[in-house]
């Protein structure tokens, strides 16, 4: 689009954790990126709900397909909203799924209905409710999907970092469900293990999803952490990272096993924020957000 023609513009509002931003994309019609405090949290194409700019919202994208029967709806519960990407991509890839979103950011909530709202008919419900009240709220067995998202600017919160957590959402999930968290660190990776010993305390099956230079320790990056009581299409998944302009690399089984260590799951009492990202961590245009 010739930027000289693009009428819309950006949106700004004092919401419940800092400044949120809304910037069109002059590249795309329907392109929309926020940004809160300027760290960029979501990107959405309002005219292709299936575009997803960000590395790690395609990586998740890939477990959605994979995680059930093409075009199946699925009851799906999202912890952590931004602006709906996620939630938008699965109405429009598996129609009359149910989905419910947990956003704890009041006026986040105001801001993206207001200037990017989903069509009534899309089966998305935004719950203004803390991501771990939400998860202990649905009925059990209800969800074949739960995914984690939540961070409070650039950390996610201690509350939703512990083995009740992950328990929880086993609690909430079908035996066949899955559970999906989107966790940020670095080596020596001491807040990943302590996540991946809270996931094998409570599931058989798991894997991890990272690019490989965040799994050498050369940077700070998004890592992907999955976990089911049923066997999870690590082969599937591998393939769809690799074709990616980022390609990922799927870690399970023996080569997750050395990851964790030693590394003992984290209760309430004991678990903490993950780590604060260095500078320049998560930019605009980078393959993570």
């Amino acid at each position: 689009m010739d930027e000289a023609e693009d009428d819309r513009i950006p949106a700004y509002a004092a919401v419940d954790y800092g400044t949120a931003r809304l910037l069109p994309d002059v590249d795309r019609p329907g392109g929309w990126l926020l940004t809160v405090d300027g760290a960029p949290q979501s990107y959405v194409d309002t005219d292709d709900p299936t575009h997803l700019e960000f590395e790690y919202a395609r990586r998740l994208a890939h477990v959605i397909d994979l995680c059930a029967e093409p075009d199946e709806p699925l009851d799906v519960l999202h912890l952590g909203g931004g602006a709906l990407t996620l939630p938008r991509y699965l109405a429009a890839t598996r129609p009359g799924s149910r989905q419910q979103v947990a956003e704890s950011d009041r006026g986040l909530i105001t801001l993206i209905g207001a200037h990017l709202p989903v069509p009534g008919d899309a089966g998305i419900t935004v719950l203004a409710s803390d991501a771990r009240a939400a998860l202990e709220s649905v009925p059990p067995a209800s969800q074949d999907l739960v995914i984690a998202d939540v961070y409070g600017g650039s950390r996610s919160p201690a509350h939703i970092a512990s083995v009740e957590f992950v328990r929880a959402a086993d609690r909430a999930l079908r035996p066949h469900g899955c559970y999906a968290a989107n966790l940020a660190d670095a080596a020596p990776f001491a807040f990943v293990r302590s996540q991946l010993a809270n996931a094998a305390a409570v599931f058989p099956y798991r894997c991890l999803i990272a690019e490989p230079a965040v799994l050498r320790g050369r940077r700070f990056g998004n890592i992907l952490l999955i976990a089911s009581r049923d066997e999870l299409p690590v082969q599937g998944l591998a393939r769809r990272m690799l074709s990616d302009a980022f390609p990922a690399r799927v870690e399970y089984g023996a080569s997750l096993d050395r990851l964790t260590g030693d590394a003992q799951p984290v209760t309430d009492a004991d678990a903490v924020p993950s780590p604060v990202p260095p500078g320049g961590a998560f930019t605009i245009g980078g393959s993570d957000a």
